[in-house]
């Protein structure tokens, strides 16, 4: 059954009051499905739907659904109703929604939770956005070293229905700071009177709760982690961050540094898969027109304002211009040629910035790199369009075109190539050096190289002659 023919059977269903119907059509469905079927219904149809689901159902498609409507559920569910499903969704997830609900829900709610969810949420929810501490989770498995492998299986036995993940478990001191961690294979496989103490891993991989988010992302991906510890100041155990939290956080920073290299500015707005913690990213489907327009226009009017530079240099070589009309035809093919090499460079050091294949260290041994790709990028360009300056406008406008052509590419090259050092440099997001800005800089710089190489070149040509 298709998700439209879900969703209309739901509507049929609730029009209805068939509440045995929808447990029914949704009892064998993954939460992640039920959450897809329910996006396309009112915030007052899904707070009537998800009581009728078993609460652990209900939590986990509730978590699936965009933060905004999980506002506008929570506000409309009775605060019973409310309570349980909060107190059944993971600990991360429920502590973002929370920080999200209006102060007098939330002093509704609180009387209701269990004190260890109350604590949970308030502790959670503390750490500031963007830190690994506002996407990490409680949920975790915890095991003492003088614990026997037999009595660490039966430990986790106990645990694991309550637990994120067991895969892993984190070795504790009785002051809860992490000493090692040990693998559940290495339970299973060593001898039962082994202790915990003598088989765990002692060099832990780990992130600090004010650490950034991206740090985590990238020490999971690069250690090939299910999960990576988080610890405080006083390198105690406060929580853990999956490996399904960090691919979002990743997705998340990847979106955001895409908008930015088209000269896109995100305003916020709703987001399937919303990682607690993170920035939302607009939904461009969902958006309104007025976001869509906030989104771009800053960017727009900038470059606008950045083109007169353009304009500028053409009228100031106007003598230039009228006695060679023929350098006119060849503006817009040089002047692209430099924002499109440049915007390939700057795209090629974001990534290795983002990813930390390149460090603010290496500028010096990539820009000499980048300058010999571009002259060769430039050299073979140049050969390409000099057939055409012969034909168009003889021999010595092919020289002219051909010689800006290197020097274009190799100009355009260098600073796609740089800028994204230099905001790294500045502490700031390298990805804003976008398409747009460094073409508008690459034009106006290719305008001034062609024109003053026209100049040169041709006036030279004419006093010689």
């Amino acid at each position: 059954m298709t998700k439209n023919h879900i969703t209309s059977a739901l509507r049929e269903f609730l029009a209805n009051d068939d509440t045995a119907s929808i447990a029914a059509a949704l009892a064998h469905l993954h939460p992640a499905d039920i959450a897809n079927a329910l996006g396309e219904l009112t915030p007052y149809d899904i707070a009537r739907i998800l009581p009728v689901l078993p609460v652990e159902t209900a939590a986990k498609a509730f978590g699936y659904l965009p933060v905004d409507t999980q506002v506008a559920v929570a506000t409309l569910m009775k605060r019973d109703d409310l309570a349980a499903l909060i107190g059944a969704m993971s600990h991360d997830e429920r502590a973002d929604l929370f920080a999200e609900l209006p102060d007098s829900l939330q002093n509704q709610l609180l009387p209701v939770l269990a004190q260890a969810d109350r604590e949970d949420i308030r502790k959670l929810a503390a750490y500031e956005d963007g830190t690994c501490g506002a996407i990490m989770t409680s949920d975790y498995a915890t095991l003492t070293p003088e614990l026997t492998t037999v009595q660490a299986i039966e430990k986790l036995r106990k645990e694991a229905p309550n637990k994120e993940t067991i895969y892993d478990s984190y070795v504790v001191d009785d002051q809860r700071r992490l000493i090692g961690v040990v693998s559940l294979r290495d339970l299973l496989t060593k001898p039962d009177e082994a202790k915990v103490g003598d088989i765990m891993v002692r060099d832990v991989i780990c992130v600090r709760a004010q650490d950034s988010q991206e740090e985590a992302a990238r020490k999971i991906a690069r250690y090939d982690l299910l999960a990576i510890p988080v610890i405080n100041g006083g390198d105690a155990l406060v929580g853990i961050i999956t490996a399904d939290d960090a691919m979002d956080v990743q997705a998340a920073e990847a979106t955001e540094d895409f908008y930015r290299s088209g000269g896109v500015q995100d305003v916020g707005g709703d987001q399937k898969g919303y990682v607690p913690g993170m920035k939302r990213i607009t939904n461009v489907r969902t958006a309104s027109t007025f976001v869509l327009y906030r989104m771009r226009i800053v960017w727009l009017v900038l470059l606008v304002f950045g083109n007169i530079f353009s304009g500028a240099g053409i009228a100031y070589f106007e003598d230039t211009i009228m006695a060679y009309v023929a350098l006119v035809f060849f503006l817009p093919l040089l002047i692209d040629s430099g924002g499109n090499a440049g915007s390939q460079a700057a795209t090629l050091m974001v990534r290795g910035l983002a990813i930390g294949d390149v460090k603010l260290s290496d500028w010096g041994k990539m820009v000499g790199r980048e300058t010999f790709v571009a002259l060769l990028l430039g050299i073979t360009m140049a050969i390409a369009v000099s057939t055409i300056g012969i034909f168009r406008g003889g021999p010595e406008i092919a020289l002219v075109v051909s010689l800006s052509m290197v020097v274009i590419v190799l100009v355009g090259s260098v600073i796609g190539m740089s800028l994204p050092f230099i905001l790294s440099r500045l502490k700031l997001d390298p990805a804003a050096a976008s398409a747009p800005l460094i073409t508008s800089i690459a034009d106006a710089a290719g305008v001034l190289i062609y024109f003053s190489i026209a100049t040169a070149l041709l006036d030279m040509s004419a006093a010689a002659a």
